[in-house]
């Protein structure tokens, strides 16, 4: 009895840089950390976009007057749902490889009804890929799998899954009309699809910000055992993160097919893994948990996608691009881990 007054402090000590973080209390410690790290987590992909697009349009002049923001966001829509996913399951300190893999699959699925079921195979395959990004959470969460192995493991099952449903071939959708409005001109010359991961994008900040569910993941990826302790139900978060990376790859994949009209294992969305992680990061998401804005993932996505063309402006091969990829995935986690939290870095 005497331990339970001095340990319960200690168990939700833990929680104190998530108030900190959000008021920005008067606590030396934390209020540093603010300075060194959230400087750029909040300002820092904003910041990187414009001098990414400065260089390309200062190279390619051509660039602005001939529509190429309205490219590039049309382009960056697939990668800013993915990422969006993967950041909030990054925000658990875990990571999801599977849910650009169930991004093309539901692509795939999406291809093959949506002349049969209509609107009816929207809701299907957004049914699909919440279900998977649910089984992938359960796991986790419930029998303590490591995300990065089971991940990859179902990254490979839905990777035969497509493979299987389509074929091996390229799956055409018969009527892509209740789509096609997707990719329509919205608002500042834009697409309606990138404006929808934008609106997207800002529920998911508020949700983290002002609401106990979202209060409760920033909690697990803090300290998920001073979360426990505190009260949180961490399986719970971590399932819910899963989930929503499901639902966000099941909606890139309804874009997959409002883009191109079809899906193939090897066509449009095939290659969304690293580019989705990368924007993630590129987008103020720490690796390590708990320190995640949705909104800045949106200049992440647009910064990854603007990558080739900068790449290409700079006379840089095509086959380079990975190399560029890795280089600022690199530089953007050295800059977003908190090595005051994890203490040792391995």
């Amino acid at each position: 009895m005497t331990q339970q007054p001095t340990e319960q402090p200690t168990q939700r000590s833990p929680e104190r840089p998530l108030t900190d973080t959000a008021t920005a209390g008067p606590s030396a410690g934390p209020r540093r950390r603010w300075s060194a790290l959230d400087v750029w987590t909040t300002v820092g992909p904003l910041a990187v976009f414009i001098a990414l697009f400065v260089l390309v349009v200062s190279l390619r002049p051509a660039f602005l007057g001939g529509g190429g923001l309205a490219i590039v966001a049309t382009q960056a829509t697939a990668i800013l749902l993915v990422a969006l996913g993967q950041g909030m399951v990054l925000h658990v300190g875990s990571i999801d490889l599977s849910n650009a893999a169930n991004a093309l699959f539901c692509a795939i699925v999406l291809a093959q009804a949506l002349g049969s079921f209509g609107g009816g195979a929207i809701v299907l395959v957004l049914v699909i890929g919440t279900v998977i990004g649910v089984l992938n959470g359960v796991l986790v969460a419930f029998f303590q799998v490591p995300s990065f192995a089971l991940t990859l493991g179902t990254l490979g099952i839905l990777q035969a899954a497509g493979l299987i449903v389509s074929d091996r071939t390229t799956v055409y959708a018969e009527d892509t009309s209740l789509l096609t409005p997707m990719f329509g001109t919205a608002m500042a010359g834009l697409a309606t699809a990138f404006w929808i991961g934008v609106v997207l994008a800002v529920a998911l900040w508020a949700m983290l910000r002002f609401t106990v569910p979202g209060q409760s993941l920033t909690a697990v990826g803090l300290n998920e055992t001073g979360a426990l302790f505190s009260g949180v139900r961490t399986r719970a978060a971590k399932i819910s993160a899963f989930a929503i990376s499901g639902l966000l790859a099941s909606i890139a994949g309804i874009m997959i097919i409002a883009q191109a009209g079809s899906a193939s294992s090897t066509g449009l969305g095939s290659d969304l893994l690293l580019p989705g992680i990368t924007a993630a990061i590129v987008g103020g998401t720490a690796i390590t948990g708990g320190i995640t804005n949705p909104v800045n993932i949106v200049f992440g996505a647009l910064t990854v996608t603007l990558i080739p063309i900068g790449a290409a402006a700079l006379g840089m091969p095509s086959e380079a691009q990975s190399l560029v990829y890795g280089l600022v995935i690199i530089v953007a986690v050295a800059l977003t881990i908190s090595r005051r939290r994890v203490g040792i870095v391995k």
